[in-house]
């Protein structure tokens, strides 16, 4: 009997990145699978952000193999050729158009080459105008859809920027501390989103709030150093004495 291979989205073996003699990135070993969301954590200066980076074309690899689908090496492709491949990276500070209203943000973003102006000022198809009300219904803003993006609140502002990117049908989402800045009930809606956007698309969260990843996540994988420490669920992440020493054990002093 022929055993499949797995279904990996994203496959990153023996990744090393270095700058200027640093190692941010040491020998990184990662592997996600087609649907799922994944949370990482881990101290300031692990890495995080470098995979990010690493993942969606802004540095390149001193060594190793990043690799999206089954056959794509990411390395030898710019970040455009990234993006059109299906990777979307959401930053911590959300990026929108401020003068233009919600629902032009998200006709600005989906697929296809057209200045602002181009998008802005020709019809709007049924087919666009239908995509636009599915995206801002999914990320709870059908009710904005005239505001000007600019008169948000924060976390809305994110939400926007997260019906931004699916409005181009990502397969890979990376987020960046999404939960930053927003007060307990937006993080809960935030959390509740990505949930439900995961199986439609891959997930990669990078999260510090320990309260906002026990409500998302289902394996957690911790970075130190560049490299993976441990993996698991959230209970066994936090009771392993390596993750303790070096993360949560840290964040809990410098809360006191």
């Amino acid at each position: 009997m022929t055993t499949l291979p797995p279904d990996f989205i994203l496959t990153i073996e023996g990744v090393d990145k270095s700058f200027d003699g640093f190692k941010a990135i040491n020998d990184l070993t990662f592997y996600l699978d087609t649907g799922e969301l994944r949370t990482i954590i881990g101290p300031n200066g692990a890495g995080k952000s470098t995979m990010l980076d690493l993942i969606t074309g802004r540095t390149r690899p001193d060594r190793g193999k990043i690799e999206f689908g089954r056959d794509t090496d990411l390395t030898r492709l710019n970040e455009y050729q990234i993006n059109r491949l299906g990777v979307g990276r959401k930053f911590q500070t959300p990026t929108v158009y401020v003068e233009h209203t919600v629902f032009e943000n998200i006709l600005l973003s989906l697929p296809g080459r057209r200045s602002v102006w181009e998008t802005i000022f020709s019809r709007t198809t049924p087919a666009q105008r239908e995509r636009i009300d599915e995206v801002l219904q999914t990320v709870g803003l059908a009710a904005e859809t005239q505001r000007r993006a600019g008169a948000l609140a924060h976390g809305q502002k994110q939400w926007l920027e997260l019906g931004m990117l699916l409005a181009q049908d990502p397969k890979l989402l990376l987020v960046d501390e999404p939960a930053a800045g927003m007060t307990d009930e937006e993080t809960v809606k935030t959390g509740e989103l990505l949930v439900r956007l995961a199986g439609k698309h891959s997930i990669i969260v990078i999260e510090h709030d320990m309260t906002f990843v026990r409500q998302i996540a289902r394996k957690v994988t911790v970075l130190h150093q560049g490299s993976v420490l441990c993996e698991g669920s959230v209970d066994e992440v936090q009771h392993d004495e390596r993750v303790v020493e070096v993360y949560l054990g840290r964040k809990k002093r410098e809360k006191n």
